[in-house]
């Protein structure tokens, strides 16, 4: 098993950047693929971004291609996320997710979940 804490959260203006952090915790990172998700006041939790393994494939929602970034060390098993050019729609509570087949894409829903981080992005 994996255990997920998410940081670096928080309250940006409208196209500010933000840097989420999961660090995981337990069987070591580069077991699973990793990935992020967003769930808006309101709505269902909607796919972010997902990053293979070992770093060498990942993969956005459509909505967030040139602006956000995903990256992962798992000599320090934490997965990134790097946000550019913030818009308010993307106001979110932000969780880092965890998937233990090998299989690429990953299926939902994942196996493991953190908590989540808020990013509140005003206009």
């Amino acid at each position: 098993q994996v255990q997920l804490v998410e940081s670096g959260g928080g309250l940006v203006q409208a196209g500010d950047s933000l840097r989420l952090s999961c660090a995981a915790s337990g069987r070591a990172s580069n077991n699973y693929h990793m990935g992020w998700f967003r769930q808006a006041p309101g709505k269902e939790r909607e796919f972010v971004a997902v990053i293979s393994r070992f770093g060498s494939v990942k993969d956005y929602t459509e909505s967030v291609k040139g602006r956000f970034t995903i990256s992962r060390d798992n000599a320090k098993n934490t997965v990134s996320l790097q946000m550019n050019s913030l818009k308010p729609e993307e106001t979110a509570v932000y969780y880092c997710a965890a998937w233990s087949s090998g299989n690429w894409p990953p299926a939902p829903p994942a196996d493991y979940w953190g908590q989540g981080t808020q990013v509140t992005v005003s206009s």
